[in-house]
């Protein structure tokens, strides 16, 4: 007996899994075999952008590595919510390392594994943007530099969330942070200042650079999924929203990735070796006032137009700089 394959319109939706796609189309959050890596019991936020992230992020590295993997953290909000003291959310090998050390410790046990024979065990190193753009940045390059075969995952809430929203060097132009007041005649953090660090890690031409966001799941789970085939260094910076430090509603938080990928504001790429190799194209543009007016860190924005055309011109250029619009007629 034949039979044709219903299509629902869910399965053109962004809904995490898409149950109702054919088995090899979904998501691993779909699947019942899934690691569940960071298991509930974590003390995140509501709404939190980097534990879904992670989860996600882990459940893929598992998958295509049949839960040979092991991972490290840099301290920050995923090691402080996930693993206080005597409990923890991983289900695992994990190890904590310091602030600044996270792609040293996890060089030290690719290599560790690489001379016991285990080149099935693979590695992992994550951190949030503070850990990973600042403190942790001399480290980083190193592991770069020497191509060593780690994966570094960044889950880039665009400030020291953990220590009371300080300003990191990913904390966008304009956003008001507790040491970058919504005060004065340039109210915000300043622009033109701070790290692209992708573009730092093609730089270094190592073999893979990605960026994703958590509203792209599927997306974000093939680049994991792809890195984790390859070997030598490999950079994923992943866009988290934060609901307590940008002052966003904890339901919020896919809608404010999915904007701020739409605005142009979160290019979505990937590259090898020093050369873009695919683009996410926006699929409709908004302006980048929708983004910012989710978040009360930007409320001082949207009524000084000055300030606010220089985060629309900032997400312009990205869209011409990376191609995210196609051209009428193509």
């Amino acid at each position: 007996m034949s039979f044709q394959q219903v299509k629902f319109y869910q399965t053109g939706t962004l809904t995490v899994g898409n149950r109702l796609l054919d088995e090899a189309q979904r998501t691993v959050q779909a699947t019942m075999d899934r690691s569940n890596s960071l298991d509930s019991g974590h003390r995140a936020c509501q709404g939190c952008g980097e534990a879904l992230g992670a989860r996600y992020a882990l459940d893929a590295a598992m998958r295509s590595t049949d839960n040979q993997l092991i991972a490290t953290n840099a301290t920050g909000c995923l090691e402080v919510f996930t693993t206080p003291y005597p409990e923890s959310a991983w289900r695992i090998p994990w190890i904590h390392s310091l602030f600044g050390n996270a792609p040293a410790v996890a060089t030290g046990i690719a290599a560790a594994m690489r001379v016991k024979g285990r080149e099935d065990v693979r590695v992992v190193a994550q951190g949030g943007d503070g850990g990973t753009t600042d403190i942790g940045f001399g480290c980083l390059s190193g592991m770069f530099e020497r191509n060593d075969d780690v994966l570094y995952i960044c889950y880039d809430n665009q400030a020291y969330m953990n220590t009371g929203v300080q300003r990191s060097s990913a904390t966008p132009g304009g956003a008001r942070t507790a040491t970058t007041q919504a005060l004065g005649e340039e109210p915000g953090a300043e622009f033109d200042r701070g790290k692209n660090v992708p573009l730092i890690a093609m730089a270094h031409q190592i073999p893979y650079v990605a960026t994703a966001s958590v509203d792209r799941l599927h997306g974000l789970e093939a680049k994991v999924e792809k890195a984790m085939g390859m070997r030598g260094a490999r950079y994923i910076q992943v866009f988290v929203p934060c609901p307590l430090g940008w002052g966003s509603k904890p339901a919020d938080t896919i809608k404010v990735a999915r904007l701020a990928v739409e605005s142009g504001l979160w290019p979505l790429f990937e590259a090898e070796y020093g050369e873009i190799t695919s683009v996410a194209e926006i699929r409709r543009q908004v302006p980048v006032a929708d983004y910012l007016k989710l978040q009360r860190r930007f409320a001082h924005v949207l009524t000084n137009e000055p300030q606010l055309a220089r985060i629309q011109a900032i997400a312009d250029a990205n869209i011409r700089k990376f191609g995210l619009v196609k051209a009428q007629g193509d």
